[in-house]
């Protein structure tokens, strides 16, 4: 199995997310409680960061429309936005968070 180191499990708290860039892009990961989670950092709407939103409930909110999306799902939660938001398989390994990017080459065959 490949994977993409994406951060380090120190990097975030609990409750916490933060926008890291790695070498597919950047990406949003979120720590839910000791459970991380990893999305594309863009909103599937319009152009923004949703690192600059609002995370709450297991929800990331964007900060130009206010459209929601489920962190664990990607599925898109609140109106204007329908597309879902990109996830990730999340590995963690001692200090270090990964994704799958077996399953990364996998999705980007289907585009």
């Amino acid at each position: 199995m490949a994977k993409i180191f994406i951060c380090k499990v120190d990097d975030l708290t609990a409750g916490e997310m933060r926008k890291f860039e790695t070498e597919i892009g950047e990406l949003l990961v979120f720590n839910r409680e000791g459970e991380y989670f990893v999305t594309d950092d863009q909103c599937t709407h319009a152009t923004a960061s949703l690192s600059e939103g609002d995370y709450f409930d297991d929800t990331i909110s964007c900060p130009l429309h206010w459209g929601e999306f489920n962190i664990m799902t990607g599925e898109a939660t609140a109106a204007p936005c329908k597309k879902p938001l990109r996830t990730y398989r999340v590995l963690v390994e001692g200090n270090e968070v990964y994704i799958d990017s077996e399953l990364e080459a996998e999705a980007a065959m289907l585009k």
